[in-house]
């Protein structure tokens, strides 16, 4: 009984071991069909493309594996000379305000920055109690000698009603009229010297010297202040502002006094109107650039110290106007491609002047007469071959 079970369990392993012959036979005959199909594709393929490449034109290159690629020709067109600039933001007439009497100790500070004040407006209160008494003595004073002054003329009057009687010399009249000339110098001096007292006192307090705006306060109540207290008060005559532009020396040859100017201060797209109202006179040898001066008017978001950009319209002049997607940047600065001598792309160096709604102003590098590369410039090497199809420079 156990030899029939195990010769039928070797009859199943048997059968077992032939299917699987068969399977893997099978399975090898298909890789070897696939691999022999691919081959014969690969082969036909590379025959076609040999055939193909027999009935180019004279290029040698195939049509259907050159691109179409859009271009324009920009030619020349009338736009705005624009030169860009940075720099700081400045008060266009800057008051320095400080002590102008004796000084003494702050009482009360009145002003704030960034208030408005008026010409020969307070802005700090100086105690003036001693002051204040040496006025009031010499006031006293004066009325001390305005009543000399009195009876001396009395006297002197009095005398002359005498004189012609013979009771009184000449020289007693003499003495009598001296007298009340003397009385009457003193009221003068006693006058003079009480004017003086309230002129100081006057100027004990600080303030404003012309109308405009506060931009820095130093001074707090209780300081003890005097002539060398330095600057207590920074004002804004009028709250005139000025942007102080760096330009390198080619562009300041280009702009004058009236130029104008658009002011835009750093983290905010205002663009404020202005011109050039000074053009510095030296070049800086360290950077080779000069400062322009554009007065702008007084606005919030101007704060004196604060950065700025503005571009200076400088005139008009002809020149090349692409879209800004034909003009990219490199390592090296701006470029175009431009489709040369058998349709060969080329890379072009150019110089980018202004930018506006209209496009790109191309200052240098260009003549107007090339077949510029709008769209898919990034997809191109120096060196391709493409079918340009040209594009209207007004599209």
């Amino acid at each position: 009984m156990d030899s029939l079970a195990g010769t039928t369990q070797s009859y199943y392993e048997e059968a077992d071991n032939r299917r699987r012959r068969t399977r893997l036979i099978i399975a090898v005959v298909l890789i070897a069909l696939a691999l022999a199909a691919a081959w014969f594709a690969f082969s036909a393929g590379k025959g076609d493309g040999a055939a193909t490449a027999g009935g180019t034109g004279a290029g040698g290159e195939s049509t259907q594996s050159v691109p179409n690629i859009t271009v324009v020709i920009p030619g020349k067109q009338s736009v705005q000379a624009e030169i860009a600039a940075n720099g700081t933001i400045a008060a266009r007439r800057e008051m320095p305000v400080g002590v102008a009497g004796e000084g003494g100790q702050v009482v009360r500070v009145l002003v704030e920055p960034g208030q408005w004040v008026g010409a020969g407006q307070t802005l700090a209160v100086i105690d003036r109690s001693v002051q204040t008494q040496q006025a009031e003595a010499l006031a006293a004073s004066i009325r001390v000698s305005q009543a000399d002054a009195s009876l001396a003329q009395a006297e002197l009057e009095r005398a002359e009603a005498l004189v012609g009687r013979g009771f009184i010399s000449k020289a007693d009249m003499d003495r009598k009229r001296a007298t009340r000339d003397a009385a009457n110098a003193r009221v003068r001096v006693a006058q003079a010297q009480y004017a003086e007292a309230r002129a100081r006192n006057g100027r004990l307090n600080i303030v404003a010297p012309a109308a405009g705006l506060v931009l820095t306060r130093q001074v707090e109540p209780g300081q003890i202040v005097g002539a060398g207290s330095g600057v207590l008060f920074r004002m804004a005559k009028g709250g005139e502002m000025e942007m102080l532009a760096q330009l390198a020396e080619a562009d300041l040859q280009r702009v004058a006094v009236g130029t104008r100017a658009t002011v835009t201060p750093v983290g905010t797209s205002l663009n404020i109107a202005g011109q050039i109202w000074q053009v510095s006179p030296v070049i800086n040898p360290d950077t080779r650039q000069g400062t322009v001066r554009i007065a702008i008017p007084y606005t919030a978001v101007l704060r004196p110290g604060g950065f700025a950009d503005a571009r200076l319209i400088s005139g008009s002049a002809e020149a090349p106007l692409l879209p800004e997607s034909a003009v990219q940047s490199g390592p090296e600065g701006s470029f175009v491609l431009v489709v040369g001598k058998d349709n060969k792309v080329e890379r072009r160096a150019v110089k980018v002047g202004s930018v506006s709604d209209a496009g790109v102003a191309i200052a240098s590098g260009l003549n107007g007469n090339e077949r510029v590369v709008v769209l898919a410039g990034a997809f191109l090497n120096p060196g391709d071959t493409v079918k340009p199809v040209l594009q209207k420079a007004s599209d």
